[in-house]
C-alpha cells in the first residue's frame, strides 16, 4: 500500500538547520500551498493552539532508525524510534502542538513549531481541550534532561 500526500502549506522562518534546541524564539509562518483555497483557514483565528503535521522531507533513506539512543547520547537508554520523537522515522512525519499567535489571509503566524523552513505541512488541525490527555502524563527521566533547553 502507497499512502500520498501532498503539502497544503510550507513553513517560513530564519531556521535553516535541523538544531535539536533553541526553538523558543523561532517564529514561523505557514503559508498555504497554491492549490489549498484561502477559506480552509476561516475562522481558525478562534483557537490558541494548533497541531501541526509536517513531514521530515530532508532525512536520507540511509539514517532512518528503528532503535538508538535519543539523540545518539549514550548516557540515556536504547529506545525503539517509537519511544523517542528523532525526526529519523520511517514515515518521516513530525508533530507538533504549537501557539497560533495571527491570522492574515493565507497565512499563519506560530509559536513552537519545531519545522526548519521550508519544510512541507501535511495538515492542521486545531487543538481541542476535549483531546488532550485525561490523566498525568508520565515520561522518563531523561526525557527532562533531553529537552532541557529545547524550548529556550
Amino acid at each position: 500500500m502507497q499512502i500520498l500526500l501532498q503539502p497544503i502549506a510550507f513553513v517560513k522562518n530564519t531556521r535553516q538547520e535541523p538544531i535539536d534546541d533553541h526553538w523558543e524564539t523561532i517564529i514561523s509562518e505557514l503559508e498555504l500551498a497554491p492549490q489549498i483555497p484561502t477559506a480552509a483557514l476561516e475562522n481558525i483565528s478562534a483557537f490558541s493552539h494548533l497541531e501541526i503535521i509536517y513531514s521530515f522531507d530532508k532525512v536520507a533513506d540511509s539514517t532512518i532508525v528503528f532503535k538508538g539512543h535519543p539523540r545518539g547520547n549514550s548516557e540515556y537508554p536504547l529506545m525503539g524510534i517509537f519511544g523517542q520523537r528523532k525526526k529519523d522515522r520511517p514515515n518521516r512525519i513530525g508533530l507538533c502542538t504549537v501557539e497560533l499567535l495571527e491570522h492574515r489571509g493565507r497565512t499563519l503566524k506560530v509559536k513552537y513549531l519545531d519545522a526548519i523552513n521550508g519544510t512541507p505541512i501535511l495538515d492542521i488541525k486545531p487543538v481541542f481541550k476535549e483531546f488532550q490527555p485525561k490523566g498525568p502524563i508520565t515520561q522518563p527521566e531523561w526525557v527532562e534532561d533531553l529537552m532541557r533547553n529545547y524550548w529556550k
